[in-house]
């Protein structure tokens, strides 16, 4: 028995090809979460400031009157070919819930489930060093971590952050006459997707990459500095399911039912992304996520389907959508600005409506 020269060898599968699902399009649909998390038991623990009812970016627990600790964790399945993208992206993602409630991030662990005889462990370095190399421009490190043996590729990380108590900004803040603002634009599940299914060139998809792989840290930085009502970070739920969230929490804070006005003109598309989703290409995520939001959005009629999907395409790494008082509009679009946020979109506003979490997109 000879061993196979190394040039006859088949190359081995992409990465997105050992998946059924990519990214936070992997994500359990919200219908679904919802009926698992109710077999949750309910603690009554005043020191647990946000925990999961709210639908929250991240929870929050209070150590003492001046630190809060803030944990979350996110893991999932190769969202482009390129380890090292791959570990970018993911880091930039489970960072950006420590982002979105206002908070610092102290440090990390890693997960890794990776197939290690079929792919040895040279992309698994890399995809580290990816990680390792977005956690640096967050100023932390990755301290240790947890690893599997898997055939389908996974990688995440599980972040602690710090805030004190009464900066963190949650996503049950919302009233009436907010402005929201995007910070990242829309399409990476439609556009990730397109590549893995031959539809779209992988040069194309940088412009994605470089966005997923954006850290939010200085929209954290711009909002705390003017000070907002409520955040959430858009990914796996779309812009209809994150932005549902919002309004749900904030309806029940407040005791008032409240909604919101979206203006599609106004949502900033990455490139390719409408084109390929009116050929009708999207991940199975952006759909779940449009059938749970589609009772409680009403479109203008001027909108096509295609549209209507991308308005609850599955994000992975998206930006921050921030509701902020009119009255501090300007100011939160400066300090956007001076910061370097590329994109600063006034794309609604949150709405005394009849029924809580409705949406109408116009």
């Amino acid at each position: 028995m000879t061993n196979t020269p190394e040039a006859q060898r088949p190359p081995l599968p992409r990465l997105t090809e050992l998946s059924a699902t990519a990214g936070c399009a992997a994500k359990i649909g919200q219908a679904d979460l919802h009926r698992a998390l109710s077999h949750l038991p309910q603690h009554a623990d005043p020191r647990l400031v946000v925990g999961h009812a709210t639908s929250d970016d991240a929870a929050v627990y209070q150590l003492s009157d001046d630190i809060a600790l803030v944990e979350t964790v996110d893991i999932f399945t190769p969202i482009v070919d390129n380890p090292y993208d791959y570990g970018r992206i993911a880091a930039a993602n489970a960072l950006s819930d420590v982002y979105a409630m206002g908070a610092r991030p102290i440090s990390a662990l890693s997960f890794i489930a990776w197939p290690m005889a079929e792919r040895g462990p040279e992309e698994l370095g890399e995809i580290l060093r990816g990680a390792a190399d977005v956690c640096k421009l967050a100023e932390i490190v990755i301290a240790g971590g947890h690893s599997i043996v898997d055939k389908e590729p996974k990688f995440g990380l599980f972040v602690t952050g710090l805030s004190h108590p009464k900066a963190i900004v949650t996503n049950a803040g919302g009233r009436p006459g907010d402005v929201l603002v995007l910070t990242k634009p829309i399409g990476t599940g439609v556009l990730t997707t397109a590549v893995k299914r031959g539809a779209m060139a992988p040069e194309d998809l940088r412009q994605a990459i470089e966005s997923m792989a954006s850290l939010n840290r200085a929209a954290c930085a711009a909002m705390l500095a003017v000070g907002v009502q409520a955040c959430t970070d858009v990914t796996g739920f779309g812009l209809l399911g994150h932005l549902g969230n919002v309004l749900r929490a904030s309806s029940i804070a407040r005791g008032q039912a409240i909604g919101a006005r979206l203006h599609i003109d106004e949502i900033p598309w990455l490139d390719h992304a409408v084109d390929m989703a009116a050929d009708n290409i999207c991940p199975g995520g952006s759909r779940r996520n449009l059938e749970y939001a589609a009772p409680n959005v009403s479109f203008s009629a001027s909108i096509p389907t295609h549209m209507q999907l991308l308005m609850a395409d599955a994000q992975t790494s998206g930006g921050l959508l921030i509701a902020v008082a009119p009255k501090k509009l300007d100011a939160l679009l400066m300090e956007l600005s001076q910061r370097d946020v590329a994109v600063r979109a006034v794309i609604g506003e949150l709405l005394a409506v009849d029924d809580p979490g409705a949406i109408a997109v116009v």
